[in-house]
């Protein structure tokens, strides 16, 4: 098999290898090359210890230097080179407490987490391939390098990993890397909330999202979001939907792009209604207040994963909207984009899109022509430029002032109110129009 490596990375092991050691470009690069798919960035591993590489190179860093990895930097981008090793004991279920390094590069690869991952490549000795990755490449599969329980063991967060590059690659999970994972799953909590944060969001982000049915049939969002593992176990009795609400959940994230404030809402979305589930006589299931309190227990999630503030905050807006259904009409859409954000209004949008592909087919069509319609308006509100927030009012602050309103609270009511009236004339919105209503009344 031929791969064609770049310029870059092929002059790095050629240079390596006339120093007398042995390269490889090495792990997710290969697998990708293999796939067709184009490589996020080019590892190397070689039998040369990280003195040697800082000698043949003139411009390193020491990157990973206790795990033997030197980054060569070459017309300005960063290549990691790693000496071949083997890993010592694993006491945090995340990090070998020491590395020592080898000469044989079978070591090297019998310590890497999946077969399709241990998988090495250079032109002279073209692909090397001890553990069938070629074979789970053409099977789709993710299978674990030797052992399963021992690999999970060695690094608990390779449990997600295996869900993520199912999801990624539209794979399936072997049986007995899958059974490994499930009697393991508990010892996720041992890995940094950050780490699995890493994982979930490229999971969501990825093709098939609703692979993270495979965390909760594992055992793993128990871990870390099990509020998650409540919503696949709480059923929605009415004709509105046809899920359980955990499906319905997995089923919007496969109906919204791959944005990672959407597909974290779709996540979240519905994440209380099992708090706030009721049912009537007649057996009807209702979740009313779940889009409310969904808001801060969406927030809290985030927070316990220690997601940034600019998605917690997007993630909180778009969940305690997402169920509001405005009249379509222009006037209701201006103030419906003043209160969720003018950016995040066409997300929420979005969000309502996806939301009705995971219900049943009662009212579809009904409930997408609204959406149609409102999307519509608020593109042709977007054109003719709208008054949307204060901001975007022909009177400022300063101009009240001038007209002898004294600075304080006044001026922000005074505003206020003509934003409000704006939203519904927005052709009054004219200097000399509010401040004759409004002022100089």
């Amino acid at each position: 098999m031929k791969i064609k490596l770049p310029e870059d990375v092929r002059k790095i092991i050629s240079d390596i290898e006339a120093a007398g050691f042995e390269a490889y470009a090495v792990g997710g690069c290969i697998r990708d090359s293999i796939l067709g798919r184009e490589p996020d960035d080019w590892d190397i591993t070689t039998s040369a210890r990280p003195e040697d590489i800082k000698k043949i190179f003139r411009r390193t860093v020491d990157t990973g230097i206790q795990h033997g990895t030197v980054t060569v930097l070459l017309h300005g981008e960063g290549y990691e080179v790693t000496t071949y090793r083997i890993d010592g004991i694993y006491e945090d279920a995340r990090h070998p407490k020491d590395v020592s390094y080898t000469g044989d590069l079978t070591e090297d690869l019998k310590r890497r987490d999946f077969t399709i991952n241990a998988l090495a490549y250079n032109d002279k000795s073209g692909l090397v391939d001890i553990y069938d990755g070629l074979g789970d490449l053409e099977r789709k599969v993710i299978r674990c390098v030797g052992d399963p329980k021992e690999r999970f063991s060695e690094d608990a967060l390779r449990m997600m990993r295996a869900v993520r590059f199912a999801a990624q690659l539209g794979f399936e999970i072997a049986p007995d890397t899958r059974a490994a994972a499930e009697a393991l799953a508990p010892n996720l909590s041992r890995v940094s909330v950050e780490r699995i944060l890493t994982e979930l969001t490229k999971l969501i982000c990825s093709d098939h999202p609703g692979m993270l049915k495979d965390c909760y049939e594992m055992g793993l969002t128990a871990v870390f979001i099990p509020e998650f593992d409540r919503c696949m176990t709480s059923p929605q009795n009415i004709r509105h939907h046809c899920y359980n609400v955990g499906e319905h959940i997995l089923h919007t994230m496969e109906a919204v792009r791959a944005d990672r404030v959407l597909r974290f809402t779709m996540l979240m979305h519905d994440i209380a209604k099992p708090d706030v589930m009721t049912v009537d006589e007649e057996g009807i299931i209702h979740n009313k207040g779940h889009a409310a309190l969904g808001e801060e227990v969406s927030a809290k999630i985030l927070r316990r994963l220690h997601a940034d503030n600019a998605l917690i905050d997007s993630v909180r807006v778009l969940v305690r909207y997402h169920d509001w259904r405005f009249e379509a009409d222009k006037s209701s859409v201006r103030r419906a984009m003043n209160r969720i954000g003018y950016d995040l209004f066409p997300l929420m949008l979005e969000v309502q899109r996806a939301d009705i592909f995971g219900q049943s087919d009662y009212k579809r069509e009904e409930k997408i022509a609204r959406i149609d319609a409102v999307h519509q308006l608020y593109k042709e509100i977007v054109e003719d430029r709208d008054a949307i927030t204060i901001k975007d009012l022909d009177v400022s602050g300063r101009d009240l002032i001038e007209a002898g309103i004294k600075p304080g609270p006044e001026i922000h009511d005074i505003l206020n109110e003509m934003l409000d009236y704006v939203l519904g004339e927005p052709g009054d919105n004219k200097k000399e129009i509010l401040m004759n209503k409004f002022v100089l009344k």
